[in-house]
């Protein structure tokens, strides 16, 4: 009788804890509307198995990992022979005035499909994104309809777009569980293309245009994705690596600091290769839960929370990943050349990628070198990236 006392108990002082983390979650929401919670998932690239994840089906807002699916289209438009890489697109006056982070696109220009796809993976152009959108659905709003269309046939049932780019508007949402399928789709459905996510920096238009992703130059195997910001959303991040033939994808969002996102991203990705789970608290102090808090206590309470035994693509539809491209000591650079001038020009001439070597440096532990500022500098404020 008094074992059976204990487990219920226990049964009991668990329950407690979960209604009541549940209750601090929502309110936690509710009075911070403005602000998307903090969430993270970690798939295995070659299963689908979902390694370990949080809050992965919360609805969040995406900000610039929007530009996965912008890209996803403007792959299948190029697989298709709709388009080309070397294709120039019109620069229209909507896409020239989107908000910074961008390119420095002016309306009446022309722009080569290829450099829009490295802009958006690299610099987060917002710019390019909605050229690339125009050009390809005729309009913005059009083209969210596209994007909403392939994001039912991913399974990506908790998403729905609003833009091309993940600029701030409400009804822009999605999952982290919904963009690491997203992510998975790109690298499986587009193993030609997906060198492009690789790419640290290229040159446009004689200027050297710089990555966000900061993570990519200091994480041994990381070959893409993409990152994004906005003051609703924090700092999200989509990564994927691979170590000793085994690759993993992995979705980060919410993060309070871009410093604090890549450090999450860089131990959820370590502890996935080695099999570990990474203590969910984690992912909340990244979110801004403070150590010691009572949200904080509650979720030591309930660590470790079990990960799910779900696949994120149909059994039919799963493909091993790609081989990626070691990135480890490299870093990857596109040289577009080319020049352009203002008012009805064209770009021309196909980007050549080169390497150049550098030193490896791992995540967490060596701080970024200086370097210089990249085309356009990015106003923090309602602003992706």
């Amino acid at each position: 009788m008094a074992i059976e006392s204990t487990r219920l108990g226990r049964t009991l002082g668990r329950l407690r804890v979960l209604l009541m983390l549940t209750l601090l979650c929502g309110l936690g929401s509710f009075a911070c509307a403005a602000h998307a919670g903090y969430a993270a998932i970690v798939v295995d690239g070659e299963t689908g198995q979902i390694v370990q994840q949080v809050n992965a089906d919360q609805r969040d807002y995406p900000a610039s990992l929007t530009k996965m699916m912008t890209l996803y289209i403007a792959f299948q438009e190029l697989k298709s022979g709709k388009l080309s890489l070397d294709q120039t697109m019109p620069v229209s006056a909507w896409a020239a005035s989107r908000a910074p982070t961008k390119l420095g696109l002016r309306a009446g220009q022309t722009v080569a499909v290829q450099d829009c796809i490295l802009g958006m993976i690299t610099k987060s152009a917002n710019d390019a994104a909605s050229v690339m959108a125009e050009g390809i659905g005729g309009n913005e709003s059009h083209f969210a309809d596209m994007m909403n269309a392939q994001a039912a046939l991913l399974g990506m049932s908790d998403t729905h777009f609003a833009n091309a780019s993940g600029l701030p508007d409400p009804n822009n949402t999605s999952t982290a569980h919904d963009l690491v399928k997203l992510a998975m789709a790109l690298y499986r459905d587009f193993p030609q293309y997906a060198h492009f996510f690789a790419t640290q920096e290229f040159v446009f238009r004689g200027h050297i245009v710089r990555g966000h992703n900061n993570l990519m130059y200091r994480y041994p195997g990381m070959d893409g994705l993409k990152t994004g910001f906005t003051d609703a959303s924090g700092f999200n991040l989509a990564s994927t690596a691979v170590r000793d033939g085994h690759r993993l994808f992995a979705v980060v969002l919410g993060s309070r600091t871009a410093s604090g996102r890549d450090r999450l991203m860089a131990r959820l990705l370590d502890d996935g290769f080695d099999g570990q789970q990474t203590p969910p608290i984690l992912v909340a102090e990244a979110g801004g839960v403070r150590a010691g808090s009572r949200a904080a206590r509650l979720l030591e309470a309930i660590s470790p929370i079990q990960t799910a035994d779900a696949d994120t693509v149909p059994a039919s539809q799963r493909n091993p990943a790609p081989a990626a491209r070691s990135t480890r000591g490299r870093k990857v650079v596109a040289d577009a050349g080319r020049s352009c001038s203002r008012s009805g020009s064209t770009c021309r001439g196909i980007t050549a990628h080169r390497t150049r070597h550098s030193t490896p440096r791992l995540a967490a532990h060596h701080p970024r070198s200086k370097q210089k500022p990249a085309v356009v500098v990015a106003s923090r404020s309602d602003t992706d990236d």
